[in-house]
């Protein structure tokens, strides 16, 4: 069988499957239907200071292809988080990562601090690009503010776990922003996060999202995404989580060809909740197959 671990700064994933954040819940939901910890990983639902409720509906419209949400981070924040939340995490056989979220440089630090105390927890990813809130892409805008923010946590951060920079496509360069957090002492980087769109009713002329823009997810960002993480390969050291659109295994395997050393699926998840076990599989028959010892080999090994 092929080696197909992944390494995250000073964390090793079992393999290179990991659940998106907001799409999964808090893995409880999804381990009804099979052992989640077959997965490399689960990256949590955001996790606040304080619990949010999140934008008023309607917050989710179908695309083609895709799927507008503007669903607001709503979540228990991060005390409900370890007192209810947590528990279930720490039994699971796989990497935990807990997205991390706030409306300040001190919240995003505050929550940390707070999970950096609890056990079972393999990594923090840090949400610096959700569209769907004021100034929810502000960090992630912004080299030096980006910069303050990873420098910001990792110095709370005194265990192994690995910072990671969840990054937007909004933006005119995100190698720019990639390189910022790498200086900043990041671990890895993972994009991309949603792109911002809107659904109009053209019988009402009034936008189908109730907070009038939403993020687009789904296969029809896919290609922008590749395209993303290809770009930032070329501009940093660290490794990178592909998110975007991820489907099936072919849809991965693009990934790492185009230079990321694991994944995210996130909408695949409401359609075929067996998705992640499936494209698994697949990486596994495509390493075997194509006679590659190590998903290393694979990673980043775009053809221009």
């Amino acid at each position: 069988m092929p080696n197909i671990s992944a390494k995250i700064g000073k964390l090793t994933l079992k393999n290179p499957v990991l659940t998106a954040s907001g799409t999964f819940g808090y893995g409880n939901e999804y381990n009804r239907i099979y052992d989640v910890s077959k997965l490399g990983g689960v990256v949590t639902k955001s996790v606040s200071r304080y619990e949010r409720k999140g934008n008023k509906p309607q917050r989710i419209v179908e695309t083609p292809s895709g799927m507008l949400n503007a669903i607001g981070l709503a979540n228990v924040g991060v005390e409900r988080f370890i007192s209810e939340k947590l528990e279930f995490l720490q039994k699971l056989e796989t990497s935990v990562i807990s997205n991390v979220v706030g409306s300040s440089l001190q919240e995003y630090v505050e929550v940390t601090e707070m999970l950096e105390a609890q056990d079972g927890i393999a990594g923090y990813e840090i949400n610096l690009s959700c569209p769907n809130v004021k100034h929810g892409t502000a960090f992630s805008s912004d080299p030096k503010l980006a910069f303050q923010m990873i420098q910001a946590i990792k110095n709370v951060v005194k265990s192994d776990r690995p910072v990671i920079a969840k990054l937007t496509p909004n933006v005119t360069s995100v190698a720019e922003i990639a390189k910022a957090c790498e200086d900043a002492g990041a671990d890895s980087v993972s994009l991309i996060n949603t792109l911002i769109g809107i659904v109009i009713d053209i019988k009402t002329r009034k936008p189908k999202i109730k907070n009038v823009t939403g993020g687009l997810s789904g296969p029809a960002i896919r290609p922008v995404a590749i395209a993303k993480v290809w770009e930032v390969r070329k501009s940093v050291k660290i490794p990178i989580v592909g998110i975007g659109g991820i489907m099936t295994w072919e849809d991965a395997i693009e990934f790492f060809i185009a230079g990321a050393t694991a994944i995210q699926v996130g909408t695949a998840n409401f359609v075929n909740p067996n998705a992640p076990l499936e494209i698994l599989e697949g990486i596994e028959n495509y390493l075997s197959k194509n006679k590659i010892e190590n998903l290393s080999e694979l990673v980043g090994s775009l053809e221009v």
